[in-house]
């Protein structure tokens, strides 16, 4: 791990690109490490007029709101599996090649990774709904995002083998889980802005966007 860390602190460069902007020093100069345990990774608030992304941390106790600039979340070796002979789960790649899985049910020896709209009460925006757009993933290989049904088909909600943005859609007030796969080991950066419409005027509002740091092990 101690190496998977030194490269994502390199890597402040490619956050800069994702951004357009330059990053604070201090964004990788300790960061805390998020390895098992129940984390809202996409956690979208709205408050005074503010559309704001975050974490939501509730691998601890009390649970607490983070910054995404201050976490690494750590995809450990035991998320690592192979790709189902399945031509459904083709967009991880071909069947029996390898891939690291953080699983929509929970595995208390992982992340479990959410995404949130609790926070935001009904009636603010339009539909209820917020729209958090995957912008950009910076790695060694692709990733994805997907849910899957009773039977067990998936329902892709992220893919960036085929381009993006992706948009995933949250609900005001609710939480949902889904699986995320890598399809290699590295430091991958994955750029998330959220928009709503407001219900009172029809205006949209934007977020900042965040940037996701993830370190797959090997």
């Amino acid at each position: 791990m101690r190496r998977s860390l030194r490269l994502l602190v390199g890597g402040g460069a490619l956050a800069t690109a994702l951004l357009g902007t330059a990053v604070p020093a201090q964004a990788f100069a300790a960061p805390i490490v998020l390895s098992a345990g129940h984390v809202d990774v996409v956690d979208v608030a709205y408050e005074d007029g503010v559309l704001e992304l975050g974490l939501h941390d509730e691998s601890v106790e009390p649970d607490v709101e983070r910054d995404p600039d201050d976490v690494v979340l750590l995809v450990k070796r035991a998320a690592r599996t192979t790709v189902p002979d399945n031509p459904s789960f083709s967009f991880l790649g071909g069947a029996g090649a390898r891939v690291w899985v953080l699983p929509e049910i929970q595995n208390e020896e992982l992340l479990w990774p959410g995404l949130s709209a609790e926070e935001i009460e009904d009636g603010v925006f339009t539909g209820d709904a917020v729209t958090a757009k995957v912008e950009k993933v910076t790695g060694p290989g692709r990733l994805a995002v997907w849910t899957e049904d009773a039977v067990g088909t998936p329902h892709v909600l992220v893919n960036s083998g085929d381009g993006l943005p992706d948009a995933l859609s949250l609900a005001a007030g609710a939480h949902q889980h889904a699986s995320w796969g890598f399809q290699k080991a590295g430091v991958y950066l994955i750029k998330v802005r959220a928009t709503a419409t407001l219900a009172a005027t029809g205006d949209t509002v934007t977020s900042e966007p965040a940037v996701y740091k993830v370190v797959v092990q090997p």
